[in-house]
This record gives structure tokens, C-alpha cells and sequence, in this order.
């Protein structure tokens, strides 16, 4: 089988595609899946450029979609021919976080999806939503299940409520798409006047280009008549984080998902306190929290954004694609 491989310290130029032996049979508890589709997130990025430190000849990508080709003894969840998605965090079954780290997850800590075939236990995946493309499946292990999370298990979205995203990567288009499915307002920032148009066939009710507008935290304000946005999907970190402050209401929340701008900085803890808004990190979710999502897919047929599909060989351009950050949604490999 095709299979990608990253050479320690990482970069671009250390991803090599090579071929090894099939994944084995299942055993008892395992299924056995030809993987068609992966797609990018920032923390593969990381994982890819040395950022993330990592094992030498780590197979790269934490998501995966595909086909059961077989399934071992004891297993009734799933028959062959049945479509699946990876799981983030595979030993995170259900209930509150429980997880700090990556050393579980695929891509980082263990091998990944970088290619054909994979056999592993059935908690490692899930049903994929009914009628989606193995790429568009591909786009809910990372960063659909963030955005889900954020909103409707943390944040306890309901509608009428004002949404804040920030940005046009996967978590935060996912977010708007969600939103608007819950019956909230969205309010979208983007740095092109080209994506910010894109943003608004999505259904964003307004948007603010935060170069044109670098006190967007004030412009929030104005836009919800001085109450704020209920919820703030927060991607950048600490260069953004002081303006999520300033356009969060009262009372409100703050889903610290993403480190863009840097993994420290300052923190206007006054301002934030003076808010009492709740700033939670999160990371991913559970198996649970992914299979109640794919429920709700099924139900409302929301369907992803995707900017972008390469073959496997082509994973480093795949990279540097979304390296430039001309990309709207989510970027895929299919193989």
C-alpha cells in the first residue's frame, strides 16, 4: 500500500511516500479500512514542520476517511462496505475531557492516516454521515467535531443567540455553518473582501474585515446594540484574544480552540474578569460527542466546504497550500 512517512525533525521536505505491507487482518474487536481521504489541520501542520515533535517515520494526518474491507470476530457496530470517519482522541469514548495530550492521537502521538489501509479497533472510528464523500467525512474528525463542541456541548447554542468566528479555516466556517443551522446570528471576520462575500452567501448576518477594522471587539459591540456575541470561536490566541474579550457579552463565552498567533502572551485578566465571561480551551471532542454531531448531520444534511483535494503523493503541496492561507474551509487529500 501507499503510505506517507515523516523523517525526524520534520519539514516539508522530510514527508517521503513510500509502500508497505497491507494492514493485517482484524482480530477480535478490530475492522479492517481501506482509507480514502484525510484532510488537513493546523496541528498537522505543526506535526509536518517540526513544530509538533514526533517519532521518526511517523505516518502524519489525525483524520481519516473510508471503507470496512473487513471486520474480526465480535464486531456488530459495523459490516463490510460500511462508510467510517477516524476518531480524534480513540480512547476517549464519552463523558468530560479527560485528555491533555497527543500522545493518543493519529498523526502525532501514533501513526496516522497518511495512507490505504489501517486496522484498528473499533472505537477508533465512527459511522460517517449518509450520503457524504469520503473527503467531505474526512473534514469532521478535527475540525467539525471542534466547532460542534465549542457550540452546542460547551456553549449550549440556542436559538437567537450571536455567534463570533473568527477567520476562514475549517473550525470556524464549520461554526457558521453550524449556527445558522441552530437558528443563531453569525458574525464573521476575514481579512479579503474576497472570502468576507463567501462568508456572506454561507449565511454570515455581518461581517467585519479585521484589517480595515482592527478594533473588531468594538464593532461586535455596535453590531449586537452593545450586548455582545454570546459565543466567540476564538482560533487566534493571544493577538486576538484581547478583542474576543471586548465583543464577548457579559456573562458570555469564549471557546479557546486555536494558538495562530502564538502559544503565550498577555491576557487582559481585569477585562475579562470584569466581563465574567467563561473562557474554556478545548481540544476536539469524544467519540460520543462526534456520533451525537453525525446524528444531527443526518437530520439537516449540512454539508462541508471544501477548497481543495490532492492526491497523496501531493501531501507537501497540500501543505504549502495551506501554509500561504489563500484557502476558504477545509483542504483534502483523496487517494
Amino acid at each position: 500500500m501507499k503510505v506517507v512517512t515523516l523523517s525526524s525533525p520534520g519539514g516539508l521536505d522530510k514527508l517521503q511516500i513510500g509502500e508497505s505491507a497491507d494492514a493485517q487482518a482484524p482480530g477480535p474487536g478490530e475492522i479492517r479500512v481501506r482509507i480514502h481521504a484525510s484532510s488537513l489541520n493546523f496541528h498537522d501542520f505543526a506535526v509536518v514542520t517540526g513544530g509538533i515533535p514526533t517519532e521518526d517515520g511517523r505516518i502524519p494526518m489525525s483524520d481519516g476517511a473510508g471503507v470496512v474491507e473487513a471486520i474480526g470476530e465480535g464486531v456488530d457496530e459495523f459490516a463490510v462496505g460500511d462508510h467510517v470517519v477516524s476518531t480524534f482522541f480513540p480512547n476517549w469514548l464519552a463523558g468530560s475531557a479527560c485528555i491533555d495530550d497527543f500522545t493518543t492521537t493519529p498523526g502525532d502521538g501514533v501513526d496516522g492516516y497518511a495512507r490505504e489501509y489501517v486496522t484498528r479497533p473499533t472505537h477508533w472510528f465512527t459511522h460517517a454521515p449518509q450520503g457524504y464523500s469520503h473527503a467531505e467525512a474526512a473534514t469532521l474528525t478535527t475540525a467539525g467535531l471542534t466547532a460542534w463542541r465549542a457550540l452546542v456541548v460547551d456553549g449550549g447554542l440556542k436559538a437567537g443567540d450571536t455567534v463570533l468566528t473568527l477567520g476562514t479555516g475549517g473550525v470556524s466556517v464549520f461554526a457558521l455553518q453550524l449556527a445558522k443551522l441552530m437558528g443563531a446570528k453569525v458574525i464573521a471576520t476575514s481579512s479579503s473582501d474576497e472570502k468576507i462575500e463567501r462568508l456572506r452567501t454561507l449565511g454570515a448576518d455581518h461581517t467585519i474585515n479585521y484589517k480595515s477594522e482592527p478594533s473588531w471587539g468594538k464593532r461586535v459591540q455596535e453590531l449586537t446594540g452593545g450586548r455582545g456575541a454570546d459565543h466567540v470561536i476564538e482560533v487566534g490566541g493571544p493577538g486576538t484574544l484581547p478583542e474576543s474579550i471586548d465583543a464577548v457579552r457579559i456573562g458570555g463565552h469564549i471557546a479557546l480552540i486555536g494558538v495562530l498567533t502564538g502559544r503565550a502572551g498577555d491576557v487582559p485578566t481585569a477585562k475579562l474578569m470584569a466581563k465574567q465571561a467563561r473562557l474554556q480551551g478545548l481540544i476536539v471532542g469524544s467519540r460520543t460527542h462526534q456520533q451525537e454531531m453525525i446524528r444531527a448531520i443526518n437530520a439537516n444534511g449540512l454539508r462541508p466546504v471544501l477548497d481543495r483535494s490532492f492526491p497523496l503523493e501531493d501531501i507537501a503541496d497540500a501543505f504549502r497550500h495551506e501554509e500561504a492561507g489563500r484557502h476558504f474551509g477545509k483542504i483534502c487529500l483523496e487517494f
